[in-house]
C-alpha cells in the first residue's frame, strides 16, 4: 500500500509564541511525501531526502498516529523531499507533517476533502492537519503545536487560528509575490525563547486585529520588527524592504525574511529588494503565493 502527497511552504503574519494567536499565509514551495504501508509491521522508518542524517520523529509519528486513527495501526515506511529549507522558518515541519498524514491516508485508500458531510470524503483537510500538529506536538519540534502554520500550508490562502485550541479562526485568499531570504543560520522553532516573546504580547495583540481585518501586510510588518527583537535577529534586511513592498516579517522563528508585494501595486520594487538581500549572505527566492493547498499525488 503506497500513497503520495504534497504540502505547501509559508510565511508569517503573526507570530503565536505571545499570545497563542498566529497566522500564516501559504507560498509555492513544496514537500513531497511517499508512505509505504506493510499489515505485517508495526514499526514506522523514516528518511528525509536532502537532509539523511536529520531526526525523522515527525514523520514517523504522523504515520503511526494516521495507521492508529484511520487504519489497523500498520507499520511501514515515509520518506520525504522537500523545496523548503529546514529550520529556516517557512514551515518545513508543518510541510512535511501534513504531506505524510495526506501520503499516509492515500496509502490506506481513504478519500480526502474539505466537506466534512460529503458521504465520499473519509477525512477532511482539517482533520488531517489537526493530527499532524498533534504529531507535531509529540515530537517536540514545536512549541505552540504551529496550527497557524499548518492550516496555512493543508489549505493554501492566509489563515488567523487559536493555536492554543487548534481552532481555525479565519481564512482569506491573497494573490502576492513573495521575496524570500534566508541567511545561512538554522533557528529551530522548540528552542525559541518563549518567554522573551511573551513580553510583546501587545504588539502581538494588534497584529492580530489587524489580521482579522484583513490588513495581513501591516500586520507582517509590525509582527516582524516585533519578534525580530525579541528573537534577537537583526530588522536591518525588512527596514531596506519596507519602501519597496507592501510587507515584511521575520518568518517563524526566523532566520528567514519573508516580503510580499501586490502584483498591480506601482509601488512596490521586489526587483530592488532582491539586489539589496543578493548582497547579504544566503540565499534569495523568488515565489508566490499559493490557495490550493495541499494535495493527494498520483502515486
Amino acid at each position: 500500500m503506497e500513497g503520495r502527497a504534497a504540502a505547501l511552504g509559508a510565511g508569517t503574519i503573526l507570530n503565536a509564541l505571545a499570545t497563542g494567536t498566529g497566522s500564516a499565509f501559504a507560498i509555492d514551495v513544496e514537500t513531497r511525501a511517499t508512505v509505504e504501508l506493510a499489515a505485517d509491521r508495526d514499526d514506522v522508518a523514516g528518511e528525509i531526502s536532502e537532509a539523511p542524517e536529520a531526526e525523522t520523529d515527525l514523520i514517523e509519528e504522523c504515520v503511526s498516529l494516521a495507521t492508529a486513527r484511520w487504519g489497523n495501526g500498520q507499520g511501514g515506511t515515509v520518506r520525504t523531499d522537500s523545496d523548503v529549507p529546514l529550520a529556516a522558518g517557512l514551515k518545513s515541519s508543518s510541510a512535511a507533517a501534513n504531506a505524510t498524514v495526506l501520503a499516509t491516508c492515500d496509502a490506506l485508500g481513504l478519500t480526502v476533502g474539505d466537506d466534512q458531510q460529503d458521504p465520499a470524503v473519509d477525512v477532511t483537510r482539517l482533520e488531517a492537519c489537526r493530527l499532524g500538529v498533534e504529531a507535531a506536538r509529540n515530537a517536540g519540534v514545536t512549541v505552540t503545536g504551529a496550527f497557524d502554520d499548518a492550516t496555512a500550508s493543508m489549505l493554501g490562502g492566509a489563515t488567523v487560528t487559536n493555536n492554543d485550541a487548534d481552532e481555525l479562526l479565519y481564512r482569506d485568499e491573497r494573490s502576492w509575490e513573495v521575496l524570500v531570504w534566508t541567511p545561512p543560520e538554522r533557528a529551530y522553532s522548540a528552542d525559541a525563547d518563549a518567554d522573551r516573546c511573551a513580553n510583546v504580547a501587545p504588539m502581538a495583540e494588534l497584529v492580530a486585529d489587524l489580521a482579522l481585518d484583513g490588513e495581513y501586510a501591516t500586520a507582517m510588518t509590525v509582527n516582524g520588527l516585533a519578534f525580530s527583537a525579541a528573537l534577537g535577529f537583526s530588522t536591518d534586511p525588512a527596514v531596506e524592504a519596507m519602501p519597496h513592498v507592501n510587507g515584511v516579517s521575520l518568518s517563524g522563528t526566523g532566520p528567514s525574511v519573508v516580503a510580499v508585494a501586490e502584483p498591480t501595486d506601482p509601488a512596490t520594487d521586489l526587483d530592488r529588494v532582491e539586489q539589496l538581500w543578493d548582497a547579504r549572505p544566503g540565499v534569495v527566492r523568488r515565489t508566490t503565493t499559493r490557495t490550493d493547498g495541499a494535495t493527494i499525488l498520483d502515486s
